[in-house]
């Protein structure tokens, strides 16, 4: 193993790994955990925690018994009662487990650790060239990896949970789903059927106590349920490699790989306050390329091949200027040249135009805007496009759509690829 790879039996801080985290087996687990993690620092107690999730109490005190001695969960007070002694509540440990976000950009390297509350502890950035080669590639994701991973000391999830030093480290949350068959081991997993899919097996070294996954995030098209890349736009060699795989057999931890414009609209969903539950929004990324991520009716739609969201692909000039995919007059050509001109109005207006084809096909409630382009400028893009969609409500009598800056980025999302399943708010 790459002495820059997160792999043996010591952690990427040189200390001994093993302690075993809690498999979630159940969907009644993932609900409490979810409740507890959205409790926060007040806490919630045992018995809203029955009434919420529709569970007897004698489940929920099983299930947070096996929660705490994990070290998953903790004491966060007492609370009064209406009659009785005071009430205990509950908390999530943010630290009790981490994982890896990576943003796989044609251009850059984003690298994120963020704790179960998808809180970003250690972030980094380094230059790229999608166009190197897969052994390039995966050499640099590797090394980069290992660096964030190393701030995640074996003090951190599991420190005093059960567990042998130097043994594997089971995964919290079956970020494998989909990824391998039912009993079916994925490259570095194991085959035993009372764990999630693409669990690591209990004898395969990793690196860190604490580490749960990496997901990985890169521009499309690909397929997300076989980790395995199509024609990324301007760099065909990636067609058909298993990145998925390639990366598990290097990291020794479940790997999930997605689009980034999926990632990044998965992150803002999970994050709170970006939109009501249940709501549909669109998220449209504007960085070395153009796409867009979709929730709708609040979950994720990532189409049966993956191939939902290739929104910069859509033909809005016939016999335009020629796109990287083949087609002339594509949104993404036509917004990038005007980027490349410094001609920001005019990107806005062309990304304007595609979102209200966008609006009028899904009816979303919501646009927003990211990507290192709108970052670095979001005033004019988001007045740009704010302005197209209101003369489209005003010609239509409908209400005018909102568009706003996202507020968080695509390594933040790629990291909620593996933290969502363990607290059942998201699917393969």
């Amino acid at each position: 193993m790459n002495g820059t790879g997160v792999g043996g039996n010591r952690t990427p801080t040189g200390g001994t790994g093993g302690a075993n985290l809690l498999a979630v087996r159940s969907h009644n687990t993932a609900l409490v955990l979810d409740l507890l993690r959205a409790a926060g620092t007040d806490g919630i107690s045992r018995l809203e925690l029955a009434e919420r999730t529709g569970l007897t109490p004698q489940a929920v005190s099983k299930i947070t018994a096996r929660l705490r001695e994990e070290g998953l969960a903790a004491e966060a007070g007492h609370r009064a009662s209406t009659g009785g002694k005071p009430r205990t509540v509950l908390r999530l440990v943010p630290d009790a487990g981490h994982a890896v976000g990576v943003h796989l950009d044609r251009d850059e390297l984003r690298t994120v650790l963020a704790d179960l509350t998808g809180t970003v502890v250690t972030e980094r950035r380094t230059p790229i060239d999608l166009g190197v080669g897969a052994d390039g590639v995966i050499e640099a994701v590797v090394g980069e990896v290992g660096a964030v991973a190393a701030g995640v000391g074996p003090g951190g999830a599991g420190a005093g949970a059960r567990g042998a030093a130097g043994s594997g480290v089971r995964s919290v949350t079956g970020v494998g789903s989909g990824t391998a068959g039912a009993g079916e081991a994925s490259p570095g997993g194991t085959s035993d059927p009372d764990y999630p899919r693409g669990t690591p097996d209990p004898g395969h070294p990793i690196g860190t106590p604490a580490l749960l996954g990496v997901g990985i995030a890169l521009p499309g098209p690909l397929d997300h349920l076989r980790g395995v890349l199509h024609r990324v736009t301007g760099f065909p060699e990636w067609d058909g490699f298993p990145l998925r795989d390639a990366l598990m057999r290097r990291l020794g931890v479940p790997v999930v790989v997605d689009k980034d414009t999926n990632a990044a609209a998965l992150g803002l969903a999970l994050g709170g306050g970006v939109a009501p539950d249940g709501s549909s929004f669109a998220y449209l990324h504007l960085g070395t390329g153009l796409g867009a991520g979709l929730v709708l009716g609040g979950a994720l739609h990532r189409g049966a091949r993956t191939g939902a969201g290739e929104f910069g692909h859509q033909v809005v000039q016939l016999d335009g200027p020629p796109c990287g995919c083949g087609n002339r007059g594509c949104v993404e050509a036509l917004c990038l040249a005007a980027v490349a001109r410094g001609d920001l109005a005019e990107a806005a207006r062309v990304l304007g135009t595609g979102a209200g084809n966008l609006v009028a096909l899904l009816d979303v409630d919501l646009v927003l805007l990211g990507g290192r382009t709108v970052t670095d400028a979001p005033g004019p893009f988001v007045r740009g496009v704010a302005a197209i969609l209101d003369a489209r409500a005003h010609r239509t009598g409908e209400p005018p759509i909102p568009v706003r800056a996202a507020p968080a980025g695509v390594a933040e999302g790629a990291a909620q690829l593996v933290l969502a399943p363990l607290f059942g708010r998201a699917h393969p």
